[in-house]
Order: C-alpha cells, then sequence, then structure tokens
C-alpha cells in the first residue's frame, strides 16, 4: 500500500442498472492508483444497493433514497475527502494511469478547476466525436492551463477540483439531468476557474445502444432552463420561442417545453447573469458550432 494519501477520488452514480454498476466497479477498484469510491444508488429499486454493499464493501455507499439525478454528483464529491474528483456513469471508468495523469496536471496548475478528458467508446474504444470539438475549442489556449480552454464538457469524462466543484455548488438541482454539465462549466468560468481538455486523460465508456426515452426532451428542456439561469434575456427569450415552435410539430419538444414550464419558477429564483467577458466566450462557442 502507497504511504502517499490519494489524490483522486470517483463518483459513480447509478439507478436501476445492477449488472452495469458492478461491472463499473470491478475495474475501477482494479486501478492502479487505487481511489476510493463512492457509489451514489439514485433509488434503485433492483437490489443494487445490496449487491455493492455485499460485492465491494471497499466502495463507500450513499443511497439518498430519492433520484436525485446529476445532483448525486455533488453528494458523492461532498463525502470524499481527495482534493480532486473523477466521475463515472455505471458505464464508464478510466484508464489504467489516467487518474494519476490528471493529478499531476491539477497539482501543476492551480487555476485548473475541470479536467475534460477524451473519451473513448465501446469495446473497440473508438473515439468519442466530443474529443475533436474539445480539442478545436475556438477558446484557444490559456499560458496557465494544460490544454484547450472549454466551456462543455461530458460528466463521466471528468476530472474536477473538488474545493472548486463544491464551491460553484455542484450540478444544479433544477436541470436533474440532460445537458446538465453546461450550466457547471459556465459557473466555473464565471468564478475564474479554467477548464481544459487533456486529451492525455482518457475515459472509457460503454453505452447502452438501445434507444433512451425521454432524454431529447429532457436535454431541451435543460438548453432554455440554462437560459433563463444565466444568459440574456434576449437570448432566453429566443430559445423559449423556437422550442414552442418546434413543440407544434415535435412531441419530444412538447415534453421539453412543458418540463421547462414547470420548472421556470425555481430556474428563475437561481437567476444571475454571466459576467460580459464570459457570455462574449459562450458567443464565440455557439458562433464556431
Amino acid at each position: 500500500m502507497s504511504a502517499h494519501p490519494p489524490r483522486v477520488g470517483v463518483v459513480v452514480i447509478t439507478r436501476d442498472r445492477r449488472e452495469r454498476v458492478l461491472d463499473t466497479l470491478h475495474r475501477l477498484t482494479r486501478l492502479p492508483e487505487r481511489p476510493p469510491v463512492v457509489v451514489v444508488d439514485n433509488g434503485s429499486t433492483d437490489g443494487t444497493a445490496e449487491a455493492v454493499r455485499r460485492r465491494f464493501p471497499q466502495v463507500r455507499l450513499v443511497s439518498p433514497g430519492r433520484n436525485l439525478g446529476a445532483v448525486g454528483r455533488t453528494h458523492g464529491a461532498a463525502v470524499l475527502s481527495t482534493p480532486y474528483v473523477a466521475f463515472s456513469d455505471d458505464d464508464s471508468w478510466w484508464e489504467p494511469g489516467a487518474l494519476s495523469r490528471a493529478a499531476d496536471l491539477l497539482d501543476a496548475h492551480p487555476r485548473l478547476a475541470l479536467i475534460a478528458a477524451s473519451t473513448r467508446v465501446g469495446a473497440d474504444g473508438l473515439p468519442d466525436p466530443i474529443n475533436d470539438a474539445l480539442s478545436t475549442s475556438p477558446l484557444g489556449r490559456d499560458a496557465d492551463l494544460p490544454g484547450p480552454a472549454v466551456l462543455g464538457f461530458l460528466a463521466c469524462a471528468a476530472v474536477v477540483r473538488r474545493s472548486a466543484f463544491l464551491d460553484v455548488g455542484g450540478f444544479h438541482p433544477v436541470l436533474h439531468f440532460g445537458a446538465e454539465e453546461a450550466l457547471l462549466a459556465l459557473d466555473l468560468d464565471a468564478r475564474r476557474w479554467g477548464l481544459a481538455h487533456c486529451p492525455d486523460v482518457v475515459a472509457l465508456h460503454h453505452p447502452d445502444t438501445g434507444p433512451r426515452p425521454g432524454r431529447e426532451a429532457r436535454v431541451r428542456r435543460n438548453v432554455v432552463l440554462t437560459a433563463w439561469m444565466r444568459r440574456p434575456l434576449r437570448h432566453a427569450v429566443g430559445q423559449t420561442a423556437r422550442l414552442l415552435a418546434d413543440s407544434l410539430r415535435d412531441a419530444e419538444a412538447r415534453a421539453a417545453l412543458r418540463g421547462a414550464a414547470r420548472r421556470l419558477p425555481a430556474a428563475l429564483a437561481h437567476r444571475r447573469r454571466l459576467p460580459p467577458r464570459v457570455e462574449r466566450r459562450v458567443r464565440l462557442v455557439e458562433s464556431a458550432a
């Protein structure tokens, strides 16, 4: 056993995917870094919690008793004591050595709050298309960051500085799930924390290939809610108008509009305009896209 305390812990969120999370834990607990692992069970009813306790007693289990969505990651990070936290979903894990590389980068770059890793998908390890988008970020590269500055990432392929992540509140409960990463990126940038794509840090993702009912509606809902929470009024109204127009002919858009309407009062209660500097950066990314 190493005499040095671990620098990176891993938070896994799961719900009703017992066999998938057990496979992921088998991989995470065998990483050479031996990271402490926290599983947040978002209200599973398939015996996930019992199976994790039985098969992986060294893993810390957090059972809030309900589905917290992405906020489960925040709860997991709060119970860790490591300075850095890597996120995994129940179908993703980290390449051996990736967590050590991430910790070295975070040690060496004190303004760096979030590493957007490279993601390899499936048994063949094919690059996720997001890798190219991150590596060609129009924000360029700041001198004090180890890679291209970004305002986007995949949560299951991110390593954060725990103090910065918790300081901005982690993932926001208004959004629950679906494109929840965007608001966190904006809030970190607004506090002048750095987010960078570091291709040498690699996450492995083996998602189910089947349909994901409701995902498109959740993503579109959260795009609108994020606009109301942080963007100029004109932008938020425009996003809502586009969703309203699409809802006249598209069932997913109608579901997104209903969801946005239900959550809008809570979103407005947390409205906080981005600093002009960050708004300009967001527009640059949107223009490039």
